[in-house]
Formats: C-alpha cells, sequence, structure tokens
C-alpha cells in the first residue's frame, strides 16, 4: 500500500516540469523584452545579405564570374588608355613618372615616330629596278638610322635630367626607356592616348 501510494505523489511532481516547460515554449516571446544580442544595423544586415547572395555556389559559377569581372578590368582598362584615368591604367603605365615621361615625348616632334612611313617608302624604292633609286634608297636607310639614334640620345639625356629635377626621390627606373618606346610609335597609335599638344610644356 505504501509503495504504491509513494509511486501516485511522486508522478504529479515529474509531471509539473514537462508540462511548464512546454507551455513556455508555446507561448509567444513578449516582444518587449530582451533579446539577448543587438540587432544589426541595417546597412550591415544588406551587406551580409549581399556577401551570401554573391556567393558563388559552384566552380562553374566561380569561373564565369571571374571572367566577368576580368572582361570588367579589360573594359576598364581599355577606356583608361583611351581617357588617361590614372586610376584604371595598366601597371606600367601608372604613376606620375611614366606620367611625365609620356608628356615629355607627346610634347615634341621625334624621328622615330616617322619610321615606320620612311621605312615603306624606303622599302618601294629599293623594289624598283632602278640602280640609281637603289642607291638613294640605302642612303635613305642609313639617313633616317643616324637621326633616329641621334635623336632618341638627345631625348633621353633630356628626359633623364628633367626626371631627376622633378622627382627626386621617386623611382625612376624605366621611365627612359619607356619614352623611347613610346617615341618609336605613330602619335595617333600611342596608347595611352596623348594628353598634351606639341609644343606644350609637360
Amino acid at each position: 500500500m505504501f509503495r504504491s501510494r509513494s509511486k501516485d505523489e511522486k508522478a504529479p511532481a515529474a509531471k509539473a516540469p514537462v508540462a511548464e516547460s512546454a507551455s513556455s515554449q508555446s507561448s509567444p516571446r513578449d516582444p518587449e523584452a530582451p533579446k539577448g544580442r543587438p540587432t544589426p544595423k541595417r546597412a550591415a544586415a544588406q551587406s551580409q545579405r549581399r556577401s551570401v547572395m554573391n556567393t558563388p555556389t559552384s566552380r562553374k559559377e566561380a569561373a564565369k564570374r571571374s571572367r566577368e569581372e576580368r572582361r570588367a578590368n579589360m573594359e576598364k582598362q581599355r577606356q583608361a588608355l583611351a581617357s588617361g584615368d590614372e586610376r584604371y591604367l595598366p601597371p606600367r603605365d601608372k604613376g606620375p613618372v611614366r606620367k611625365y615621361a609620356r608628356d615629355f615625348v607627346d610634347s615634341r616632334f621625334c624621328v622615330a615616330e616617322f619610321f615606320l612611313p620612311m621605312a615603306v617608302l624606303i622599302l618601294v624604292l629599293s623594289l624598283v629596278r632602278v640602280a640609281q633609286l637603289q642607291n638613294i634608297a640605302l642612303l635613305l636607310w642609313l639617313v633616317v638610322i643616324v637621326l633616329i639614334v641621334l635623336d632618341s640620345v638627345v631625348t633621353a639625356f633630356r628626359l633623364k635630367k628633367r626626371l631627376n629635377e622633378r622627382f627626386p626621390d621617386e623611382h625612376k627606373k624605366g621611365a627612359v626607356a619607356y619614352a623611347l618606346m613610346r617615341s618609336l610609335q605613330m602619335r595617333r597609335l600611342r596608347l595611352p592616348k596623348p594628353q598634351v599638344k606639341r609644343g606644350e610644356r609637360p
């Protein structure tokens, strides 16, 4: 008798916490009660949601996204080469030293920029089966080469002097060679596009 009565008394006591926990789970949370963590700001929540949405879900999607980003960067570089925008120029064209070297070459006439049309003319003369014209073509070829070498030496000397005066503490390695390579190109074909007129002081 005593054993069965003690079991009956313990049964309601054991069921009480279960019922209480169930009622606490089913009851709605008070909106005024603290949540235990700070509410994220709207900008932070949006950026987090955007990062989750932009995360590639597969290798194929990641490769496609990288191709699109690379294409967009190439388009920005192409526009920068046409406009001279320093932000998106290739690494070899960036910096104040390289910009000054470009402006120095673009502001003057260079013999080397006429090399291509003169080479075509000399080639046409050399193809003519007239000994006198072939001799003239050979002489013109030697004159053009000598003029290009002399003009390049003078340009390199003046540019190096100007760079040392204007940028004494900047890294100038390769700037003179960069300018000479630019002088070999015709003005309208140069990239980045010239930003100064001929005769204008850079």
